[in-house]
């Protein structure tokens, strides 16, 4: 059995707080949000893999999400697992995440399953959802096919050093509903063929982005509904396609490979093997094999070649499969997570089904040694069994700026402290944003807690990178100043000159232009990247070997970003989505809270074991019923009055302070 460690929702199970998941709610819709909030997820393995992991999922709003991991906390686990410290060696994984991990998303209950051993079939059965990291082969088939038997969708997935792999298997009939979670597609039509296979024109230049095209699609036979004359519409209809998959045993002999990589065409069909020669070794041993050790690699090349005859050895996996590192795993737990969205929600099409990802291009030319990779008994061991200890010192001299801490402004705050990234006395990590934190930011920053609304987000991601890493205090540097040509007094020659590098977290398309300008001529190499929905992108930009970001002209952007909503909005857009939040703000979710005050006996007990919740919602209900209950009409026009004081003049004046005209 489960035992919780929060309590369930507070709100009614078929409402969905728009201001929190306002932005994910653009992505996946209602009826998708409402499909995953009925999911009960049960993610085994504490190490870095499972909590990034479990805290993707918590924070995007299932109905609930359950830990397993008994095994005890060791000190090369905190070179990956975030909510990890020092403190916690020696005590259950699964015992000291859970709490933390809670702090996330207080619609989502953590509980831990109880149980001190391997996970076994009957420990899966209330769940919908299963995800496996951390786990040997054997054991992923027997639960794989226990899942497949009662109709659980199951993901199995590790990182081993530089690889990594994601198996899914949603059953034999699963139905995507909307395989791209594109809008539907609409458009003129200035003719129709009467014909048995009739074709539709389009307006001319005008491409109408469906699957066939570009200009025109058929539609079947229109022999007898008349002659076309002019004019006409057309709308994309989506159907469900339903997609069947593999049991993990038969996948193992006849592999379904999830290309990533089209240049490195015959590496999956590699790794397929490996992963499975490198957990028969450790079934075999009990141990993984130990860095740069030539005996263990032999081993695993004959267990490899034992699983495939044809299979030759591959040095380079045999020795860089060792391991924890923090980029691998923010890779593969975002993919994995994702997966586990498109299995509760039925949008997005799915993996099929067996996925590796490696990054043997992070390796440098020089190879360290045996001696240089051995454990040091520190919260970096994973990185140095791969990469040694002199890359470990150049990592933590590392000199970076952080242009944002939003969204990926977070992430890469948060993969930097548990690399160590300038943790020593020459390195320094500075970041600066603008942007104080609103509600509809805890849905995908996840730095940042409810009790930090209206702090300056690089102020509050500074701090809590520092915590989970200590040896970043003293050494992360937050600023608010805007980047562009006002602020090269703070951003001036000096200050370029004692950087090794700029990261750009940004939301808009002339920063970045800015920044790239500024890199190109203090000639530092640039790491680019974005976000929309689900798409993103990557840019490395290096002085003298690659084009720099602005060399290549983008389109306009179609999607406004949200992060500039509450204090800098300059669209008609920005100021429907502000209404809109302030409605909610208003007049949805604190009379929601009341109500259920008001009708629910115990509601006070259960709203003060809401982790991050309790303070603002007694709060909301001590003002809606006390404070500022309306006893009269003249009392009502009273209220209104000091909403439009606080709204139109006390936030922009406010505003205003934080940050003065022209400077």
């Amino acid at each position: 059995m489960a035992s919780e460690m929060d309590v369930d929702s507070v709100v009614p199970g078929d409402t969905i707080d728009e201001g929190l998941y306002s932005r994910q709610l653009y992505v996946l819709g209602h009826e998708a949000m409402k499909k995953m909030a009925t999911s009960n997820v049960l993610i085994i393995g504490m190490k870095g893999l499972g909590v990034e992991i479990a805290k993707n999922v918590a924070l995007a709003g299932v109905k609930s999400v359950t830990i397993y991991d008994p095994n005890a906390v060791e000190i090369a686990d905190l070179g990956t697992q975030f909510f990890l410290r020092e403190a916690d060696v020696g005590k259950p994984r699964a015992a000291v995440t859970a709490p933390r991990l809670a702090e996330l998303n207080s619609y989502v209950p953590i509980r831990i399953l109880e149980g001190s051993g391997e996970v076994t079939p009957d420990m899966v059965v209330p769940y919908q959802m299963v995800v496996l990291t951390n786990t040997t082969i054997t054991k992923q088939v027997e639960i794989d096919e226990y899942c497949r038997s009662k109709g659980i969708y199951f993901i199995a997935a590790d990182v081993r050093g530089l690889f990594g792999y994601i198996f899914n298997d949603f059953g034999r009939d699963f139905a995507c509903v909307d395989a791209t979670g594109e809008n539907p597609q609409a458009g003129m039509i200035v003719h129709v063929e009467e014909s048995e296979d009739a074709v539709v024109t389009c307006l001319d230049e005008v491409r109408h982005g469906l699957e066939d095209g570009p200009y025109t699609f058929s539609i079947g036979n229109t022999k007898g509904l008349g002659m076309y004359t002019a004019g006409g519409l057309f709308t994309q209809v989506k159907m469900p396609k339903v997609l069947q998959f593999k049991s993990l045993s038969e996948c193992l002999t006849q592999p379904e490979l999830f290309i990533t990589d089209f240049a490195k065409w015959d590496r999956p069909a590699t790794l397929h093997v490996g992963f499975q020669a490198l957990s028969a070794f450790y079934e075999k041993s009990n141990h993984l094999p130990r860095p740069r050790h030539a005996g263990d690699a032999q081993a695993v090349i004959s267990l490899a070649k034992e699983i495939h005859s044809n299979t030759g050895g591959d040095a380079e996996f045999d020795e860089k499969a060792i391991g924890d590192l923090s980029p691998m795993v923010a890779v593969i737990g975002g993919f994995v997570a994702q997966e586990v969205l498109k299995a509760c929600s039925a949008k997005f099409h799915p993996m099929q089904q067996n996925m590796y990802f490696d990054s043997l291009e992070s390796m440098p030319k020089e190879v360290p040694s045996e001696a240089d990779c051995q454990p040091q008994g520190s919260r970096y061991d994973g990185q140095i069994a791969i990469f040694g200890k002199a890359f470990q010192a150049k990592i933590a001299a590392t000199r970076q700026f952080l242009v944002g801490s939003g969204a990926i402004g977070c992430e890469m705050l948060k993969t930097w402290s548990m690399m160590g990234l300038g943790t020593s006395s020459q390195g320094i990590i500075h970041v600066t944003d603008l942007d104080t934190i609103e509600k509809s930011n805890l849905n995908r920053q996840f730095l940042f807690r409810a009790k930090d609304l209206g702090k300056f987000k690089a102020e509050s991601a500074a701090a809590a990178v520092a915590e989970m890493n200590p040896e970043l205090k003293g050494k992360i540097i937050p600023h608010q100043d805007r980047v562009g040509p006002e602020t090269e007094q703070t951003y001036g020659d000096e200050f370029f000159a004692g950087l090794h590098g700029v990261t750009n977290a940004l939301d808009n398309v002339m920063a970045r232009q800015y920044m790239d300008r500024r890199c190109v001529f203090f000639r530092k190499p640039l790491l680019e990247s974005g976000t929309l929905g689900t798409k993103a992108n990557t840019q490395v930009v290096v002085p003298f070997l690659t084009e720099s970001y602005s060399s290549s002209q983008d389109p306009p952007e179609k999607s406004i970003p949200s992060c500039t909503v509450k204090n800098f909005p300059n669209a008609i857009e920005h100021t429907i989505q502000w209404a809109r939040e302030a409605f909610d703000a208003l007049f949805v979710n604190p009379p929601t809270t009341v109500n259920l005050y008001l009708s629910q006996p115990n509601f006070v007990e259960t709203t003060l074991k809401a982790s991050g919740q309790h303070h603002d919602q007694l709060k909301q209900i001590e003002t809606y019923l006390v404070k500022e209950r309306p006893t009269s009409f003249a009392e009502c026009i009273m209220w209104a009055r000091l909403q439009y004081e606080n709204n139109y003049t006390n936030d922009i004046r406010q505003l205003l302070f934080n940050l003065p005209k022209d400077q």
